[in-house]
């Protein structure tokens, strides 16, 4: 036997042994996942995790809606709430690389009328204007027999005023009115619906096909809406949060656009985190800026680029990620940048050991990664 067919075979036989290595590596993994996950009492939703975008586990746990006991599927859709941020995030992101704005352009030149001065684009997405938050105000004065929608909540705080809570880049403080402000900058750019922009620009190129800027009433005509629930005591049983009067701001708010209302599969949304690997969405350069702390005034800096929380280290390597609260929904979607893996927990009855578990699936990737370096 000549020495290039033995080559060949050594080749072979290698290649067959790393490649049953990582499957029985795959296999441990979604173990460790669905033990996590199945010790959890009445956890209802959907957990996949991927490796370089393929799922290496993808399940579904409990019901989309209690009432009828209809079992979840794995491709159920979600109200992802603040995950929508990274969302929002990204049209302004899109409108800086076609060179329609720049992130330190103050907002009164897309908003006129506002009395908060000083406050940059660069602000809104790295949740450090100070600007108050507009629920108090629309709680307050308005008629919630209405549905309210941005230009509504623009004009209700011109009219009450509510002072600014710091002067802009003094620290880092979420602010929902500031994604409300950044859609609408979107629209005035744009010159389109903001959730027309978000269709044609980024969830039809990326093929998202069950993931939109719904209302109320078309995310109720979803035949596989996953309803948001909340466990109540004295009844011992979930509840559609939907039925409850502190819920009824997700109806009266139910206009306003940027700090949340997406809805989406896990699958989608692994779409979506794979496109921004590439070039799909836009350009890497331009993307690494939100994936980058931000400095406040006194030189600290905040963990909090555009639309994303940042981890710059960690035992598995840079992660970045952004989770979602909304009556009945937990949601989270954490990218780990650095080891090409992610997680994506949708969840429709309110766990109270959501937190619990995400961090349970932190260590065993980054107990993961620490095997692949050595």
């Amino acid at each position: 036997m000549t020495k290039l067919p033995i080559l060949f075979l050594l080749t072979l036989v290698i290649g067959c042994q790393m490649k049953e290595e990582q499957k029985s590596e795959g296999n441990t993994l979604a173990t460790k996942i669905d033990s996590v996950f199945t010790s959890l009492p009445d956890f209802s939703g959907v957990v996949l995790f991927a490796e370089k975008g393929e799922p290496l586990y993808h399940k579904a746990f409990g019901p989309r809606s209690y009432d009828s006991n209809t079992p979840i599927e794995i491709n159920d859709i979600f109200e992802l709430a603040s995950v929508s941020k990274q969302f929002t995030a990204m049209t302004i992101m899109m409108l800086k690389q076609d060179g329609k704005l720049d992130y330190d352009d103050p907002i009164e030149k897309y908003l006129p009328g506002l009395t908060y001065q000083g406050i940059t684009i660069r602000h809104l997405l790295t949740h450090t204007s100070g600007l108050p938050d507009y629920y108090e105000v629309m709680d307050q004065h308005w008629d919630k027999s209405k549905v309210a929608t941005n230009p509504d909540i623009f004009e209700y705080l011109k009219k009450y005023n509510p002072p600014k809570h710091f002067e802009p880049s003094a620290k880092y403080e979420y602010s929902n009115t500031g994604y409300v402000f950044l859609a609408s900058i979107t629209e005035a750019v744009s010159g389109k619906d903001f959730v027309e922009f978000c269709k044609e620009r980024i969830f039809e190129p990326l093929e998202m096909t069950s993931t939109a800027i719904r209302s109320n009433d078309e995310k109720n005509e979803l035949s596989n809406l996953a309803y948001g629930h909340i466990y109540v005591d004295d009844k011992a049983r979930f509840i559609r949060a939907d039925s409850f009067p502190s819920s009824n701001y997700t109806i009266w708010l139910g206009g306003r656009k940027g700090p949340g209302r997406v809805s989406s599969t896990a699958t989608d949304l692994l779409k979506w985190d794979q496109a921004l690997y590439a070039d799909q969405v836009i350009k890497q350069e331009t993307l690494k800026e939100a994936f980058s702390p931000t400095t406040l005034n006194d030189g600290s800096k905040s963990n909090y680029g555009f639309g994303w929380d940042i981890v710059p280290s960690s035992g598995a390597g840079k992660v970045v990620w952004h989770n979602g609260d909304n009556p009945g929904y937990k949601t989270i979607i954490v990218r780990y940048l650095d080891a090409r893996k992610t997680l994506i927990i949708l969840n429709n009855n309110y766990h109270s050991q959501f937190e619990e578990a995400r961090e349970a699936i932190d260590g065993i990737v980054s107990e993961l990664v620490e095997k692949e370096k050595s």
